[in-house]
């Protein structure tokens, strides 16, 4: 791992396989507000996936006078955000257990809440400005393979209720043993499964919606414009190929691609390469399609599928991603790798063949016109403690960041953005501190952990010792040979 750590992101690559939700393009795709860059302008932000544009909405919508320029390398939104799977899901139990023991009992609930909050917020804000984006809220269910993760899994939301509250919003879930979970979400083979509120969303069809907005408070968006290299004299300097622009403050919104501009990450965010499916239902599945969205967790990884819901293009359909640790080394080599314009054979093979195998009798024969309807990949960024990274860079004055959502950016962005631009107003967290998670904020010393890969998904052993039984594999039929 600590090879793969270490390996230099590159700029984001040109012709990336074709994201399901960025066909077609929006209008904006390739916008630029002005034919040529401004010399000098307030501030910049790199990045146009949820994190950018939702600290450019917040940066103009508290301030008239600000000029904003954001910088993005290939169309709008083509980055993670954009590629995504579509969940609007926070799974804070899952962190819960290792969060108490690393930071404490009132941080780990600050993380959980937040988690909660941030997903209710995205449908919010798109109800409220009434962004056409497939939003819809509803349950989810992890459907659960070994004892091990079983047995933390109910722990865990013990915690969670005896922490946070029984009747805390972030705290709500239900168990349902292997029968329940058979007849109620039709996968046979489990040991049980949670469930618990979540969603779905077209982010890329959300993240426009924002930038249209921030457009019309006076952004200045320019895309297929990367920055290269980032420098200060006086000011910052941001150098493009179209000529290099000054500002009082930067925000790299960057996410795995951080480290390109900003060399001491290196090996603290880190990419990951993931792979997504969307997949037309085998015959045998609900006509009127699934009621809840689904990821599927056992020993050292998990999947993750969403039902495109009604009214949607390809209502009924199901994307689905994940796998990354079926293919040889546990998938070792998709770290450190910055390449979506390809797919890695054995990791897309599994994607494919996922969604039939969990629903086996459930889902009959593929669809007429075939079961892939578009496959895709996206870069990740993950960082050495598991949380992102968020606040002024160490030493640099006016340099900020917000990076490394562990691929759960649905849950972290929205918000992130929003306590990002309260920092940069100057509040030094006074306003934020009660709601926003102290682990998540930059600093020197968070730059000196190293890296240890995918965190808070492999159960411990004790787990499983206590409970007098031992973990249960995956299905059989699920691993992928060499």
């Amino acid at each position: 791992m600590d090879e793969r750590a270490g390996i230099v992101p590159t700029l984001p690559r040109s012709n990336p396989t074709s994201s399901y939700w960025q066909d077609p393009p929006h209008r904006l795709a390739t916008h630029r507000t002005t034919s040529e860059l401004p010399e000098s302008v307030s501030t910049i932000i790199i990045g146009s996936g949820i994190t950018g544009a939702s600290i450019a909405y917040n940066v103009l919508d508290n301030s008239d006078t600000s000029s904003v320029l954001m910088l993005e390398a290939r169309t709008a939104c083509s980055g993670a955000t954009g590629r995504n799977g579509g969940h609007t899901k926070a799974k804070s139990y899952q962190a819960f257990l290792d969060n108490v023991r690393d930071q404490g009992e009132e941080e780990a609930a600050k993380i959980a809440r937040f988690e909660y909050r941030n997903v209710k917020a995205v449908h919010a804000f798109a109800r409220e400005h009434n962004i056409e984006c497939d939003s819809w809220e509803g349950d989810t269910v992890d459907i659960i393979y070994d004892t091990s993760h079983w047995n933390r899994a109910q722990k865990a939301v013990s915690e969670m209720r005896r922490i946070l509250g029984e009747e805390d919003a972030a705290a709500q879930y239900k168990f349902h043993d292997a029968s329940e979970t058979a007849e109620k979400f039709l996968i046979e083979g489990a040991v049980g499964s949670v469930s618990y509120e979540a969603g779905s969303i077209s982010a890329y069809k959300f993240v426009l919606g924002i930038l249209e907005l921030a457009l019309m408070k006076g952004l200045n968006l320019q895309t297929e414009t990367p920055a290269l290299e980032i420098s200060r004299s006086s000011r910052w300097t941001v150098k493009t190929p179209r000529g290099s622009i000054e500002a009082e403050r930067v925000i790299m919104a960057t996410n795995g691609y951080t480290a390109y501009l900003y060399p001491p990450v290196k090996g603290i965010i880190v990419p990951l390469r993931g792979t997504v499916a969307a997949q037309r239902p085998g015959s045998r599945m609900p006509k009127e399609g699934l009621k809840t969205t689904y990821s599927f967790i056992y020993g050292n990884g998990y999947e993750y599928m969403i039902f495109r819901p009604p009214g949607s293009t390809y209502a009924g359909d199901l994307v689905i991603g994940g796998c990354s640790t079926k293919a040889q080394g546990e998938g070792l080599y998709e770290w450190g790798t910055t390449d979506d314009t390809a797919m890695d054979p054995e990791i897309g093979q599994y994607v494919r063949d996922s969604a039939a195998i969990y629903f086996g009798s459930q889902w009959g024969e593929d669809d007429p016109d075939g079961r892939i309807r578009k496959e895709w990949t996206g870069v990740m960024g993950y960082s050495s403690q598991g949380f992102p990274l968020v606040g002024m860079a160490p030493g640099e004055d006016n340099l900020w960041i917000a990076a490394s959502f562990q691929g759960s950016g649905m849950a972290l962005c929205f918000l992130t953005a929003k306590a990002l631009v309260t920092m940069m107003d100057g509040e030094h967290g006074e306003r934020i501190s009660d709601w926003f998670p102290r682990a998540f904020r930059m600093s020197e010393s968070r730059l000196k952990h190293k890296f240890r890969g995918k965190l808070h998904m492999k159960a411990p052993m004790d787990l499983e010792l206590k409970a007098g039984c031992e973990a249960q594999p995956e299905p059989q039929e699920c691993t992928i040979r060499s």
